[in-house]
């Protein structure tokens, strides 16, 4: 089979010929159908997270060095399974999940195999879904998405998911009043069909990119920010009547928290999704004397893929733009990301 490989960091992804997979065991082959591109498949292409001061996370230290065969936003077609996998149905489309744990510690008991301490996700640690397939370790992993189409569903598994899980940490407050979004990219967008579907006031949308505040905007958001604007923080406060009292940072960079904590309520719950890197320098009593909850956000669970998927058919959700392009076009496709020209998610097709 063909894969795209990061060989180098940082250098163009390579066609490589590899064997076709053999599913033994628990294990399913699946044929890939659609596999979206996102930010993190960026880090992982450079091979580091910013930490802010000239510090570097990098990969390598984690264990984890080319090659690499990213995304991690994978539908297809079941092709074979193990002896030791329950029938699944040959041919039967589905979404995977790729968050995927070592299944023994406290956080995998627990269903948080997003968060496990020897982590085996797919397109990260394991072989991702630039390739025409991709062997998943169990059918649990499996979501049927029959009805949905596969390249509108495939950015459900990170897109969609780690949008869904925030929310889901910030509880009522999503009926309260406008949830502030910073950032108008994939997630952005998706965030704003999820708030809709889960019932939720409406968006604030932040960003520096007109075009993206646009796509924002005819999403449906209640209103939409420059986050350059001398008065960006004024601007949020006005929107939401007083001051952010919940925010979702999809971005993560030192500048979008920080506008977050300058525009926020006392009280306010602000969850930080985006890995863009950087710090901050919080005197710690404003914890306490506003008070502020400051929480992270890594991905989301199993469950919480299959509830997201069950309500993107319920409520029939708005689905963002896509872009698909041939796999083939892969490094096209990630220096339009790297340059920040994609409304939406690219989705490569092989």
């Amino acid at each position: 089979m063909r894969c795209y490989c990061v060989l180098h960091h940082g250098q163009p992804l390579e066609a490589v010929e590899r064997p076709t997979p053999v599913a033994t065991g628990t294990e399913v082959l699946v044929r890939v159908v659609a596999a979206g591109l996102c930010h993190t498949d960026l880090h992982l292409w450079e091979g580091h997270y910013d930490m802010g001061g000239g510090k570097r996370l990098r990969l390598a230290d984690r264990g984890i060095v080319p090659p690499l065969t990213l995304s991690h936003e994978i539908c297809g077609e079941v092709v074979e399974w193990g002896d030791k996998a329950q029938e699944v149905g040959r041919g039967k489309r589905v979404l995977v999940h790729p968050w995927i744990g070592c299944g023994e510690c406290a956080a995998c008991k627990r269903g948080e195999e997003n968060i496990c301490i020897k982590p085996q996700a797919l397109g990260v640690v394991r072989p991702g879904g630039f390739a025409e397939y991709v062997l998943v370790p169990h059918p649990r992993y499996l979501i049927d998405i029959e009805g949905l189409d596969p390249v509108e569903a495939a950015p459900l598994a990170c897109a969609g998911v780690t949008t869904y899980s925030a929310m889901q940490k910030l509880g009522n407050r999503l009926h309260e009043g406008p949830v502030v979004v910073i950032g108008a990219g994939g997630l952005g967008l998706t965030a704003i069909s999820v708030l809709k579907a889960l019932g939720g006031v409406g968006a604030v949308v932040v960003d520096i990119d007109a075009q993206k505040r646009e796509a924002a905007r005819s999403a449906g958001a209640l209103s939409t920010v420059d986050a350059r604007a001398p008065d960006a923080a004024q601007r949020i406060m006005e929107a939401t009547q007083g001051g952010a009292r919940a925010v979702l940072d999809l971005v993560g960079a030192t500048a979008t928290v920080t506008l977050a904590l300058a525009a926020s309520a006392r009280g306010a719950h602000i969850v930080i999704c985006g890995l863009m890197g950087g710090d901050i320098t919080l005197p710690l009593p404003t914890l306490p004397l506003r008070p502020i909850t400051l929480q992270g956000s890594y991905v989301g669970t199993l469950t919480e893929l299959r509830e997201l998927v069950s309500l993107a058919r319920r409520a029939r959700m708005t689905t963002i733009p896509v872009n698909p392009r041939p796999m083939a076009e892969v490094n096209q496709a990630m220096q339009q990301l790297l340059d920040g020209r994609v409304v939406g998610r690219t989705i490569l097709v092989p």
